[in-house]
This record gives structure tokens, C-alpha cells and sequence, in this order.
């Protein structure tokens, strides 16, 4: 895992909504434990989805309309990147291009990119709303079972092992 406690507290350090509420931690462990799940089936680059993970909401300023919040995420990464984590010049681009662009709706772009919005979209059942594969950019997002296993967690406020014992506690 390319995430660490540092990364997490610096992460928390500026976060301003409720560490667990629904655009929070908890949500980012299931988009990264997603990711990971699509990432074997896509191709996609797993660290770079991790990073998005924890990312691409992390700059919100409420927990309903804030378009812009993707694109603060990645600029909070290139703040992060070399003392928090490092990273690749091009799976920086695909991490900055994945948390900036993940709220407009786009489908098409690098597997990996798709793979990190995937990720997020399937998590949707957390707000009350069930992932549709039109929406959704890769196979194996769209595949049916692969909708129930994540949107069963999302609906259930899972709370992935890892975040439990160390992400919820920072």
C-alpha cells in the first residue's frame, strides 16, 4: 500500500467535513479497497488508484454541491507529492487528471483514470443512489456482480479492516 499514516494525517490535518461522514475516510478506504479489485481486472495502475482514493475528495468544503472540490484534491497532491509520497511524472498526470476531472461525468480516458472513477462511482450507495453501468467507464465495473459486492458495502457503511484499525483513529 503506497498510503501511509503520515500521508493520512497530513490529509486530516486540513480536511474540514467530519473525518467519518459520508465523503470522508471510510469512503476512501472502500474506493481504495474497490480500486483494488478493478485494478486486477483492469490493468490499471493500483498506486496510482490508491492515491486517488484518498484524494479526489479530500479538499471538500461541504458534503453536497462543491464542484470544484476534485480539482482542490489534486492540488492538494502536488503540495503532498515529495514529502508525503512520491510519484512518477506520468502517474502523477494520471492521478491529478483522475481527482480533477472525477465529478464531470467523463467515461472515457486512461484505464487507469477510468479504474479511479469507477472506484468512487460505485461507491455511491452511501448517498442513496445505485451505480449504473451507463455511468460507469470499464467491463469490469459494469459487470453485475461486481455492482452488488460494492454497492452492498456502500449501502451498509462497511468499514474496510485497515481504516477501522489505523484511518478512523487519526
Amino acid at each position: 500500500m503506497m498510503i501511509s499514516i503520515p500521508l493520512i494525517q497530513a490529509i486530516r490535518a486540513q480536511y474540514r467535513l467530519p473525518w467519518t461522514g459520508v465523503h470522508g475516510a471510510i469512503h476512501w478506504a472502500r474506493v481504495m479497497e474497490t480500486g483494488w479489485r478493478l485494478a486486477k481486472l483492469t490493468g490499471a495502475r493500483p498506486h496510482v488508484v490508491e492515491l486517488f482514493a484518498v484524494f479526489h475528495d479530500a479538499r471538500r468544503l461541504n458534503e453536497h454541491s462543491d464542484h470544484d472540490h476534485g480539482r482542490r484534491g489534486a492540488e492538494l497532491a502536488v503540495q503532498l507529492r515529495g514529502s508525503s509520497f512520491e510519484l512518477s511524472d506520468g502517474d502523477f498526470a494520471l492521478l491529478h487528471e483522475a481527482c480533477s476531472l472525477h465529478t464531470d461525468g467523463l467515461t472515457d480516458g486512461d484505464t487507469t483514470v477510468q479504474t479511479c472513477w469507477d472506484a468512487d462511482r460505485l461507491d455511491l450507495g452511501r448517498v442513496g443512489i445505485t451505480p449504473e453501468p451507463r455511468y460507469l467507464c470499464t467491463a469490469a465495473a459494469k459487470n453485475q456482480e461486481m455492482i452488488r459486492w460494492a454497492d452492498a458495502r456502500a449501502c451498509d457503511d462497511f468499514v474496510p479492516v485497515f481504516a477501522r484499525e489505523t484511518w478512523v483513529s487519526i
